[in-house]
């Protein structure tokens, strides 16, 4: 693997390689392999984060390298230099980098002209990371993925639910889209699919969480959409994890969460507190997730 640019660019294989890596890693994290040793990473993010910095500083860190973090506003992407020549320069310097950004072809194009090892840790399209820790969970708490029925409730048309359609393609499960019609995958997006077996889209709340192993949801407004704040909530009032909808899932499902979660808009507080340790879990695991990444960048010759 020469990269993580994506869910869509990896195979089943690699994507349960990934995950059995991180749940390794987690068992002990004093013993993490010193791959990184002497290598400078750099952290280029134009978008703002908490979990995601905070895990890739640490992983980097304990995996013996150096992480150096560039916001969009401390260099010159800021001022409109072109992503390939920012690629060009940081080539000769760094040994790696980590971006979250808007443009998905923003990450695709600095790892063609930087050379370098590139982690997309969030784009528009796709949020990778995200789904690999998330995959993670489901494994600690339910075993296994495989034949499980996952279902995405909210924004249909986002990055994590673009990543989760991905997984469910290439990793053997099925993954249920829950959203009213204007919030549902675009077409464009569902004809890039070589197969929609796994795939279910439903503008019916009960009927999406019906038979779910796990319901997952995430904010209703990402960044770049605050504009829209007022209209999204409220056509997407009826799609918020509550108790009410939760009678209608399997009994002992999880509820996940890949934060910052907005209680009382898509999860209700008294949901999220009774799910806090699954969904902390998921946060902690994007550390592991994260880690596994880097290892497997490493064994690249």
């Amino acid at each position: 693997m020469d990269h993580l640019l994506s869910i869509e660019a990896l195979t089943g294989p690699q994507i349960e390689s990934l995950v059995n890596l991180g749940a390794t890693l987690k068992k002990d994290r004093t013993a993490s392999p010193q791959v990184l040793a002497g290598q400078q990473w750099a952290l280029i993010f134009t978008k703002s984060s908490t979990r995601t910095r905070v895990s890739f500083e640490v992983g980097i860190r304990e995996l013996g390298g150096t992480p150096m973090f560039l916001s969009g506003a401390d260099i010159q992407l800021g001022r409109g230099e072109p992503i390939k020549d920012t690629a060009r320069v940081l080539g000769r310097m760094i040994h790696g980098a980590v971006i979250r950004t808007f443009a998905q072809q923003d990450v695709v194009d600095f790892a063609h002209y930087s050379g370098l090892p590139t982690v997309n840790a969030l784009t528009d399209d796709e949020h990778p990371c995200q789904i690999l820790a998330d995959l993670l969970t489901i494994q600690e708490r339910l075993g296994t993925w495989k034949n499980k029925r996952v279902v995405f409730m909210g924004d249909g048309d986002c990055n994590v639910a673009r990543s989760w359609i991905w997984a469910a393609v290439r990793g053997g499960f099925h993954i249920v889209i829950g959203a009213p019609k204007a919030f549902q995958p675009a077409a464009s997006f569902l004809a890039t699919l070589p197969d929609q077996s796994n795939l279910t889209i439903t503008d019916d709340p009960i009927a999406a969480v019906t038979n779910a192993d796990a319901i997952y949801t995430d904010v209703w407004v990402s960044m770049g959409k605050e504009e829209e704040a007022t209209e999204r909530i409220e056509i997407l009032r009826p799609w918020q994890i509550n108790d009410t909808l939760m009678t209608h899932a399997k009994p002992g499902a999880l509820v996940m969460h890949c934060l910052p979660a907005y209680r009382g808009k898509e999860i209700t507080n008294e949901v999220m507190e009774a799910h806090a340790q699954t969904i902390f879990d998921q946060a902690e695991n994007r550390l592991h997730a994260q880690k596994a990444i880097l290892v497997s960048l490493s064994q690249n010759p």
